[in-house]
C-alpha cells in the first residue's frame, strides 16, 4: 500500500503513520526509481488495525479472536509468522529433514537433555491382554486409539502427577502406548519406525516420509483441538484425558478429517479438465474445497510443499499425478496453494499408505503438541471460562 492508503485504512494522519514507523510498529520499503515514495505490507496494516479496534472495543475484540483473529493467550511453543513455522524458536520444516517425533516432543515439552532417554524409555501403560480386549470393540486404528487412553488413564496412577516433568513422562508412556496399539505387538523403535513396519513393513525408506509428516503436524499453534486441549488441562484433566479431548476434536471433517475429502477429490483428477470440473462442480454445490487455501499462510503452507516433494519423490507417478493435476488445477481456479490436508493425502497415495494414514499421521504427530499445551496450561493454574453475550430472549 501506499502511504496515502495506508494512512486512510488506518484513520490517522500521514505524519502519524511515520510515527509508527519511526516506533517500530510498522515497517516500510523503498520503491525503486521513486526515491521518495514508500510501501506499506497490507497485513501488518491490517494486524495494527485490529489492534486498535480491539482497544476501542475490547468485546467485539475478543469475540473476534476465537475466529482467526487476534491471539487470546499466551504460549511458547509454536510461532507462524511470515509464511514460516517455528517449534520454540526451530525451523519446523528444517527440522522435518532429520528431527524424529521423540526429539521434537523433548523440544516442545521442553525437556532438559538429561531427562529425554528417559521419556520414551518406558513400557507401554496397558498390557497385552487388554490391548487385545481394546481390538476387540474398536477395529477401526483411530477408534482403538481413543477407546485406549480412557483406559490407560485408569491403570496409569502416575499420570495423576501433573508437574511439568511427571506429565512429559506421562506423555513418553502416551506416545509408546499408540505406537503399540498401532504396531500390534511391543514398540520399542521411535513412532516412526513403528508405523512404518505396521504400514509398509518391507519399505525402510518409507519411514523417513512418515518421520517428517509426524514432524510437521507436531503443533500449528492455537489451532481447535489444542484449544480444546488446554480447556481440557486448565480443568486439571490427565494428558490422558486432554489428548482425548483433543482427538474427539481432530476428527471433525474441518479439522483432522479434511484429508480424507482431498483423497476422494484426487480420485476425480485424472486429468487437468477432470479435476478443474470437479473443483467447478463443488463449488456450484456451495462446498468448500479441500486441502487448499490457509488463512495463517496466504502466499501458501510451507508443511505442504514439503510433503508434496515428499510424494513427487515417491517414483510412484501413477499415484502422484492425480495430485499434481489437482493441485495446479486448484490453484489456477481458486488462487489458493495446497495446504497440508493435501500434503497428507498425497503422501498416502504416493507410498502407498493405508487410507487411515492421514488422519493417524495427524493424530500422533499431534499428540506431541497437545501434551505439550497441556504443560504449559497445569503450570498457568487458571482455568479457561470465557463469558458468552447472551442473544436469547429476556428473562420474564
Amino acid at each position: 500500500m501506499t502511504a496515502t492508503q495506508a494512512a486512510a485504512e488506518l484513520r490517522v494522519t500521514p505524519a502519524t503513520l511515520y510515527a509508527y514507523v519511526s516506533r517500530g510498529l510498522l515497517h516500510s520499503e523503498p520503491v525503486a526509481g521513486r526515491p521518495r515514495e514508500r510501501r506499506y505490507a497490507r497485513e501488518e496494516i491490517a494486524r495494527l488495525k485490529a489492534r486498535q479496534e480491539a482497544r476501542r472495543d475490547p468485546v467485539k475484540a475478543a469475540a473476534q479472536g476465537l475466529h482467526w483473529g487476534g491471539p487470546v493467550l499466551e504460549s511458547a511453543i509454536t510461532l507462524i509468522h511470515d509464511g514460516a513455522l517455528y517449534y520454540r524458536g526451530r525451523d519446523a520444516i528444517a527440522l522435518a529433514d532429520s528431527a524424529t517425533a521423540e526429539a521434537v516432543a523433548a523440544l516442545l515439552w521442553n525437556a532438559p537433555a538429561i531427562e529425554t532417554a528417559g521419556i520414551f524409555d518406558q513400557p507401554c501403560p496397558l498390557s497385552p491382554r487388554r490391548i487385545a480386549q481394546l481390538r476387540a470393540c474398536a477395529e477401526e486404528p483411530f477408534a482403538l486409539l481413543q477407546a485406549a487412553l480412557p483406559v490407560a488413564a485408569i491403570t496409569d496412577l502416575a499420570s495423576f502427577d501433573l508437574r511439568p516433568a511427571a506429565v512429559r513422562h506421562t506423555g513418553g508412556r502416551i506416545v509408546r502406548l499408540f505406537a503399540t496399539l498401532l504396531l500390534g505387538r511391543p514398540a520399542r523403535e521411535p513412532l516412526h519406525r513403528c508405523l512404518q513396519q505396521a504400514w509398509a513393513p518391507n519399505r525402510r525408506a518409507v519411514g523417513e516420509v512418515i518421520r517428517a509428516a509426524l514432524v510437521l503436524c507436531a503443533d500449528h499453534e492455537l489451532n481447535v483441538s489444542a484449544f480444546t486441549a488446554r480447556c481440557a488441562a486448565s480443568a486439571g484433566a490427565s494428558p490422558y484425558d486432554v489428548v482425548s479431548a483433543a482427538m474427539a476434536t481432530l476428527k471433525g471433517y474441518k479439522h483432522g478429517g479434511a484429508a480424507g475429502h482431498v483423497i476422494a477429490l484426487a480420485a476425480e483428477a485424472r486429468t487437468p479438465a477432470a479435476a478443474r470440473a470437479a473443483i467447478a462442480q463443488r463449488l456450484k454445490r456451495g462446498e468448500q474445497i479441500p486441502g487448499f487455501g490457509h488463512p495463517l499462510y496466504p502466499d501458501g503452507d510451507p508443511r505442504a510443499t514439503s510433503l508434496l516433494r515428499l510424494a513427487a519423490a515417491s517414483g510412484n507417478e501413477a499415484a502422484w499425478r492425480p495430485y499434481r493435476v489437482l493441485t495446479r488445477a486448484g490453484t489456477d481456479v481458486l488462487g489458493d496453494a495446497p495446504n497440508i490436508d493435501c500434503g497428507l493425502a498425497a503422501i498416502t497415495a504416493a507410498y502407498r499408505l493405508p487410507p487411515e494414514a492421514p488422519l493417524i499421521l495427524f493424530a500422533a504427530g499431534r499428540t506431541l503438541g497437545w501434551i505439550a499445551h497441556a504443560i504449559e496450561e497445569y503450570a498457568s493454574g487458571k482455568l479457561i471460562r470465557p463469558r458468552a453475550r447472551y442473544i436469547g430472549p429476556p428473562p420474564v
